[in-house]
């Protein structure tokens, strides 16, 4: 059996991909957020997840609707995720983000 490139139909293999992608993104996001911006960032994950799923749409290429509306919906997700990343820091399964004091200028 011969595959040829003619025969094959990847909208289902490229939207899986953009799936485990988003998922990978979403993790990293929601872990990185919450150490640089405390879990108030939700509100961010919320009209970015929002615009995407609006947008997926409006949008009328099958594949890129399909992306941006996983994409969106993993941001929505990530609003949870966000928050529970507060509680796994105080549990010190994640690294908690040292607040530096200002230092002050030497004193004539």
């Amino acid at each position: 059996m011969i595959l040829l490139a003619d025969n094959l139909n990847l909208t289902g293999v490229i939207i899986g991909a953009a799936a485990f992608l988003s998922i990978a993104l979403g993790r990293y996001a929601t872990i990185k957020a919450e150490y640089h911006f405390s879990k108030r960032f939700w509100v961010v994950f919320m009209i970015v997840g929002f615009l995407l799923v609006l947008s997926s749409l409006v949008t009328s290429h099958f594949i890129l609707s399909a992306i941006m509306s996983i994409l969106g919906f993993t941001f929505l997700w990530g609003i949870g995720e966000i928050i529970e990343q507060e509680q796994r820091v105080e549990k010190g399964w994640f690294p908690k983000k040292d607040k530096k004091k200002k230092k002050q200028g030497p004193t004539a």
